[in-house]
């Protein structure tokens, strides 16, 4: 049937999803915070971080970022710095079962 928005999501599902929602980690001490930069290994920026902090149990910076392309390492700007990262799995830490 017919309701709104069901254009939108024929297209989405057409075309494919422009940004998508991943975890990064950091190996240095800076700590990213909403709206920095991410930057792919050419030095194109590719997305923007939603959210970060220092993780106690990782004992890492950790963020999540809305990325436009896909990328295993990246780097995301903190106060004109770019910062290398990888992408990793949006939960973070697997606990013991």
């Amino acid at each position: 049937g017919d309701f709104i928005g069901r254009e939108a999501l024929l297209k989405e599902k057409n075309e494919g999803l422009r940004k998508k929602l991943v975890g990064i980690e950091l190996a240095s001490r800076a700590i990213p915070r909403q709206g920095n930069l991410v930057f792919d290994s050419q030095k194109s920026k590719i997305g923007v971080v939603t959210s970060g902090t220092f993780s106690p149990t990782l004992k890492k910076p950790i963020a999540l970022a809305y990325l436009t392309a896909a990328a295993a390492e990246v780097a995301v700007e903190i106060r004109g710095d770019n910062w290398p990262g990888k992408v990793v799995d949006k939960a973070f830490y697997k606990g013991v079962k």
